[in-house]
């Protein structure tokens, strides 16, 4: 039965089990059969036998209106006794709509007037399977109450079905039909096919023939009773030989009355057809038997079964619908295991089969799908170029290029002028030369990073950056030598004269090439993959290897930047003829203003957003540098060129000296 459940999926099924020891072992086989399998059993009620008073036929009521609508199959395990109350009462409720599955002394009634034709239609029925027992068809086809005058039964049948009447004298038939035979009556009526009772029957007998057999064999005799030699028995004596009883039938098949070796019985499979009206037909659909491969225990004809009245199609009887693919088994609190809810995997988990206890992780290179039943294989994804943020970003690091090659070369075409030579003309050209590569430098940020790209990307940025703001620091220390010293000595004009403020570029760039010498030699920056940071893609970045080294450069880089700003500051009111020195100020406030701002983003952020933060903090920056500075000399050497003359240099240096302090 459970093997029949598995086939068709059934996992949540009533049992109504008879009351007694047959129907108590019953319940504990097929019970441990159905948890081993994870079939649930939905209610298990005993019927009382018989079946006849109030309390019961309240039982039936609240049984057959109740319970059995949770369930659409339900096994019934009958014994004999029993077997005519409980069909009438289901019959009586006209339960239609629920497969029975029964075992083969359901078969003892169908025949009877308690017989519900529309109730039982499509029960399947497990039967004890037999072979044909030789002579049984031929001895059914000749056997008539006149041949057999003793036989009741046969006198009764003939006149219900034969038209005969009885004869008031001898109470005799008369008027039969001549020469009727029971082969003559449909198969709805009398089925010459030996049944599974009458096979059962038949089998008893020969068992206890044998029995007595066996027990003759060892003698048991008791006294003599009226001088004859007679042997008599105890029903309590035939017991022992009758459990160890094992024969072969006339049919070929080994017979036992041992409960527990019947568990590997063959059973055949029918099902009940009662439409059209009467048919009442038991058709073998299917056999199971327990010596076949595991696979093949149950063989059946689905397509030949009728189901109960009103099932159009194979029928369902589960606590809780499948879980498609995508979603996961949920166990209901207090409820058995077939009753659960089906919950959604996670993000980035599937399910691709159905009722998945646990939803499976994807792995790292690949993620769920939008039904979360496949995993897909991730896109590998950078800054490209051909991204819209990464063409923003290279037009802009390519505008800005050409903008300081623009402004070094108006610088060279006017290097004799005052305003280029005012404030150490050298330094200029630095500066812009460094600026232009901070620019460029940006783009290797841009792009699939590879080993060479990776290693540039940090090292050309702090040594770039590293002479860019040491300039602005040997520019912004030209202008305090220059005027915060009112009577300046030998010793003073040695160092304005021989150029000593641009050693300081020199001295820091080889500073910074030191730590980052350092941090290539010991954790270098390398290729690395980010899995987790954007769902669908896999981030192809540059890790920086050595986290410590990486804040050393940028750190000495903001300590450089701090001090320029902190010079300049102090000489911002310095009597300079172009203001170089709130120009210098202003220029390293939006340098470290950009910067100081670039930490706590940098770090919140992720995947190509981080790297498009890096290249235009880089961008920012620079342009600052570029704008606050350069920007006002452009100014006047396109605009105003009149103030770019030595006659307007003297003039307002003149005016500057007499200005009172």
């Amino acid at each position: 039965m459970v093997s029949l459940m598995l086939h068709f999926r059934w996992t949540w099924v009533g049992l109504l089990i008879t009351e007694g020891h047959k129907g108590l072992q019953f319940l504990s086989d097929i019970r441990a059969e159905m948890d081993r399998n994870r079939v649930c059993v939905a209610f298990v009620k005993f019927i009382p036998t018989p079946l006849v008073s109030y309390t019961s036929n309240l039982w039936t009521y609240d049984i057959l209106t109740r319970e059995t609508s949770l369930v659409n199959v339900v096994v019934i395990y009958y014994d004999t006794a029993g077997v005519s109350e409980v069909n009438y009462n289901i019959g009586q409720h006209l339960v239609t709509w629920r497969v029975w599955v029964t075992n083969s002394q359901w078969q003892a009634d169908t025949a009877g007037t308690n017989f519900i034709l529309d109730s039982f239609h499509g029960t399947l029925i497990f039967s004890n399977h037999h072979e044909e027992i030789s002579g049984f068809k031929n001895f059914v086809q000749a056997a008539n109450p006149f041949k057999y005058p003793e036989d009741t039964y046969l006198t009764i049948y003939w006149y219900k079905n034969f038209h005969c009447s009885f004869s008031d004298s001898d109470c005799a038939l008369k008027n039969c039909i001549p020469n009727a035979s029971l082969a003559w009556l449909p198969v709805s009526l009398f089925d010459l096919a030996m049944s599974d009772v009458s096979y059962n029957i038949y089998n008893a007998v020969y068992a206890v023939a044998h029995a007595l057999h066996e027990m003759l064999l060892q003698q048991v005799q008791r006294p003599l009773v009226e001088g004859k030699q007679v042997m008599e028995f105890s029903a309590w004596q035939l017991h022992p030989f009758l459990k160890n009883m094992q024969f072969n039938n006339l049919a070929g098949d080994k017979v036992n009355l041992d409960d527990r070796r019947k568990l590997h019985a063959e059973y055949d499979i029918l099902n009940s057809w009662n439409f059209p009206e009467g048919l009442r037909l038991k058709v073998n659909v299917g056999i199971f038997s327990p010596r076949a491969p595991l696979d093949q225990q149950l063989s059946l004809s689905a397509d030949m079964i009728e189901w109960a009245t009103a099932i159009t199609e194979t029928p369902h009887s589960v606590c809780s619908e499948n879980c498609n693919p995508g979603f996961r088994k949920s166990p209901q609190e207090g409820k058995p295991a077939c009753c659960f809810d089906c919950t959604p995997c996670p993000e980035n988990e599937i399910a691709n089969d159905t009722d998945m206890e646990q939803c499976v992780k994807c792995p790292d290179r690949q993620y769920a799908n939008t039904q979360r039943n496949h995993c897909l294989q991730k896109a590998v994804t950078f800054l490209a170029y051909e991204d819209p943020l990464g063409k923003a970003l290279t037009g802009t690091a390519l505008s800005l290029t050409v903008l300081t090659a623009a402004v070094l070369g108006l610088f060279v075409k006017h290097r004799d002028t005052p305003i280029v030579k005012a404030n150490n003309r050298a330094l200029s050209y630095t500066l812009l030369i460094s600026l232009t590569c901070c620019f460029l430098c940006s783009l290797l940020f841009i792009g699939r990073p590879s080993t060479a790209t990776c290693i540039l990307q940090q090292t050309t940025f702090g040594v770039v950056f590293t002479v860019a703001v040491s300039s602005v620091l040997a520019k912004t220390i030209t202008v305090v030598l220059a005027f915060k010293v009112t009577a300046p000595g030998r010793r003073v004009r040695q160092l304005l004269v021989s150029g000593a403020p641009n050693s300081i570029i020199p001295i820091c760039s080889l500073i910074q090439l030191t730590l980052c010498g350092v941090w290539m030699g010991t954790n270098p920056p390398y290729i690395d993959t980010d899995a987790h940071s954007e769902h669908g893609h896999i981030l192809i970045m540059c890790n920086k290897g050595s986290l410590t080294a990486f804040y050393c450069v940028l750190g000495y880089l903001g300590s450089l930047a701090l001090l320029s700003f902190t010079v300049a500051f102090l000489a911002r009111n310095l009597p300079d003829t172009f203001n170089e020195a709130k120009f210098l100020t202003f220029s390293m406030l939006v340098f470290c203003s950009v910067w100081v701002t670039f930490l706590p983003v940098y770090h919140s952020t992720t995947g190509k957003v981080m790297v498009a933060l890096e290249v235009f903090s880089i961008l920012a920056s620079s342009a600052g540098l570029l704008g606050c500075i350069f920007a006002p000399k452009c100014y006047i050497l396109l605009l105003r060129p009149e103030r770019n003359s030595l006659h307007e240099f003297r003039d307002k240096m003149y005016f500057v000296r007499k200005k009172p302090s």
